[in-house]
């Protein structure tokens, strides 16, 4: 047995580069007069990418195997395979057996190579609940959103039963809708309501809410189920005639797609109630499809959309329109008496925090020009190369400092790429600040642990990096600040990321937030969400 921490201490400049990136490297002796130091280099591996990542990738494990002694390396290979004899094995086909070798996630194969290195799974620990003497509503509204209930409610048991709740992003429109369905539940039984999000993280976060909220507020025994990536649907099953299902439209398209027709029909024809999340998304075909199968099924089966932005585009008032008219021109949004725009009633009652936005314009000296013509958003290929920019990373993690020195201790950053998320993180351990990169690369058990360690309350400034998966289903009131370096022309988009950072003291936020956004010269920028709140109100007069 050796211990990992012993087998890592002989990593060398090489490997580290190899992990790293050439270009973490030099930025970090840009930075550094001293340079990049190795032990810190091998330090900040470990805290980024853990062990168990280290080990699983097969490529890293290879070049650490690589650095096993003769008798280690024989030690290693009997810990793993008790029941080969070895003994005759030159030295050579070992290591060449261990490298040639791949190692299933949980198998008892891993789990011995982790034994191996005195690694032992950490069970999750639930800190313990403390209880005040007061007694609070667990599953409460505020006024502004109980009266958008009110409307709602209203408005779908009229013809054509179809409407779009409009709120502002960090208004909470999932534990409104949630309010919403329970209702719905409540007073019909049995009830089917479908929820449909376009991503993963949407459907889970609406299935931790749906069971949140019945938990709370339901009346009888019902089903919420999972329908998305792996996760499968009995329609078969009883209880699936009274129920919550949270499903991907992607899930739900590849059904239709496979001519389960029968499937979908069953679903739409129990469904009474079809709830969208980010709406905005209903006119793409695929989509339009899906909701079209569900809710022409009943005489009555009702539309809810959600979003904080009811338009498709900052500019395209004909894809604007057509999303109007899927629900009706039909929509309720946060009206407050005696103001304008009720982002700032949010703003001036503690909801949402008071948001300086400031602008970073940034040309690039070697600008590549691109022909975007009427592309929708930017293309993979340019913000790829925005990511290897290497002045414009000195700029965002200049600011991103300058972010903490005025105080944040919680900073999301948007980078362009995958690639530009996890050397910003690197870089920022490497001048000793606590950072983490989440993008859809990052093993699931690795992001949750970063995300959990993000949102833990402390004194100690943090960075979350990402690229791709914090826009949606991401929830850290205690953002106060984000680098928003990921161009895009979606209005929707921007909101999106702006919305991670603005919770206001109410909603156990900030009282203020800060937005950086770099503004590429050749590229389209947004100024404020307040802004965005109003923007496609023409297209549903």
């Amino acid at each position: 047995m050796l211990q990992f921490s012993a087998l890592f201490s002989r990593v060398e400049e090489t490997i580290l580069q190899n992990i790293l990136g050439d270009s973490a490297i030099r930025i970090l002796n840009l930075l550094s007069e001293t340079g990049a130091n190795n032990q810190n280099l091998k330090n900040i591996v470990v805290e980024m990418y853990g062990p168990y990542f280290l080990l699983r990738d097969k490529k890293i494990r290879n070049e650490l195997i690589d650095l096993l002694k003769t008798d280690e390396v024989r030690q290693l290979y009997k810990t793993i395979e008790p029941n080969t004899n070895i003994d005759s094995w030159p030295n050579a086909k070992i290591y060449q057996a261990l490298n040639n070798k791949n190692i299933a996630k949980g198998s008892v194969t891993e789990e011995r190579l982790f034994e191996f290195f005195g690694l032992t799974v950490v069970p999750d620990t639930r800190p313990e609940e403390v209880f005040d003497g007061k007694v609070l509503p667990e599953y409460p509204l505020f006024e502004h959103q109980r009266i958008a209930v009110k409307k709602i409610k209203q408005i779908l048991n009229i013809e054509p039963y179809r409407v779009l709740l409009h709120m502002p992003t960090g208004s909470g429109k999932t534990r409104t809708a949630m309010n919403i369905i329970v209702d719905h539940m409540r007073e019909r039984e049995p009830c089917v309501v479908v929820w449909l999000a376009n991503s993963e993280e949407l459907c889970e976060q609406a299935f931790q809410e749906a069971r949140k909220a019945w938990k709370t507020l339901g009346n009888r025994h019902i089903g919420i189920y999972r329908f998305w990536g792996i996760h499968g649907l009995d329609l078969g099953d009883e209880q699936t005639k009274d129920c919550i299902i949270i499903s991907s439209l992607a899930k739900l398209y590849s059904k239709i797609c496979q001519g389960e027709i029968a499937f979908i029909s069953k679903i739409g024809s129990r469904a009474s109630l079809v709830v969208m999340d980010e709406a905005h998304q209903a006119i793409a075909p695929t989509y339009h499809l899906v909701m079209d199968s569900l809710s022409s099924m009943g005489l009555e089966n009702k539309l809810l959309g959600l979003s904080a932005t009811p338009g498709r585009t900052w500019n395209n008032i004909t894809a604007d329109q057509e999303l109007a008219n899927i629900f009706a021109r039909r929509k309720v949004k946060l009206e407050v008496a005696g103001y304008k725009n009720p982002v700032d009633y949010l703003v001036e009652q503690g909801y949402l925090a008071s948001v300086r936005y400031k602008p970073l314009e940034y040309t690039s000296e070697s600008e590549e020009r691109f022909d975007l013509g009427d592309m929708l958003d930017i293309p993979d290929a340019v913000l790829k190369r925005l990511g290897k920019d290497e002045q414009r990373n000195i700029l965002i993690l200049r600011h991103t400092e300058l972010l903490i020195k005025r105080g944040h201790n919680r900073i999301l950053v948007f980078a362009p790429s995958v690639e530009c998320s996890n050397l910003l993180a690197v870089i920022l351990r490497a001048r000793g600040y606590k950072a983490f990169s989440v993008t859809g690369a990052t093993p699931s058990e690795e992001r949750n642990k970063f995300i959990n360690e993000y949102k833990h309350t402390s004194d100690s400034p943090c960075i979350l990096c990402n690229f791709g998966v914090l826009t949606t289903g991401f929830d850290a009131p205690k953002t106060s600040a984000a680098v928003i370096a990921r161009p895009t022309y979606s209005l929707v988009l921007f909101s999106q990321m702006v919305g991670r950072a603005i919770r206001g003291v109410k909603a156990g936020g900030n009282k203020q937030a800060e937005i950086v956004t770099l503004v590429d010269t050749f590229l389209p920028g947004f100024e404020s969400v307040a802004n965005s709140f109003e923007n496609w109100e023409d297209v549903w007069e």
